[in-house]
């Protein structure tokens, strides 16, 4: 799965165990801007790093898998836990210019020089170009 989004926060690395690291941040999803989403990632092991060249507020785009464990208690209550693991960070690429920082006119001129096309048919998920409207979430088949 990917998303875009905007970096919020890069948190500390955790040493877990001798031999199990991670690293979480926070990005700010808004596919609706009235109400973003702050959605909370996580890097292991030798993918720690990857968050590192990015600062706040930078637009990026994210490669992750969703993890999903069972685990029992002392008290032998079953509990689970989902968890986003990234696995990839870029730039974002085609990110829209926020309203409250409008694009110089020497800007303009060179978007203009490039393609604004995506270089990949699969470059961003079908869900994400959906405007809200209830004949686009009928092709949703997440089970949230």
């Amino acid at each position: 799965m990917n998303i875009k989004g905007k970096l919020i926060e890069k948190l500390d690395t955790q040493k877990i165990t001798d031999s199990f690291k991670k690293r979480e941040f926070v990005v700010e999803y808004a596919e609706n801007p009235m109400y973003p989403e702050y959605v909370k990632f996580e890097l292991i092991q030798d993918r720690c790093d990857l968050i590192e060249p990015f600062n706040l507020h930078d637009e990026i785009e994210i490669d992750f898998n969703i993890k999903g464990r069972k685990w029992t208690d002392k008290q032998n209550e079953v509990r689970y836990f989902n968890s986003l693991q990234a696995w990839k960070i870029a730039p974002a690429q085609g990110m829209a210019t926020p309203p409250e920082a409008p694009a110089s006119p020497a800007q303009s001129e060179t978007d203009n020089a490039t393609p604004t096309t995506p270089t990949t048919p699969t470059s961003e998920p079908e869900w994400l170009k959906s405007s809200g409207d209830s004949a686009a979430m009928e092709d949703d088949d997440l089970p949230f």
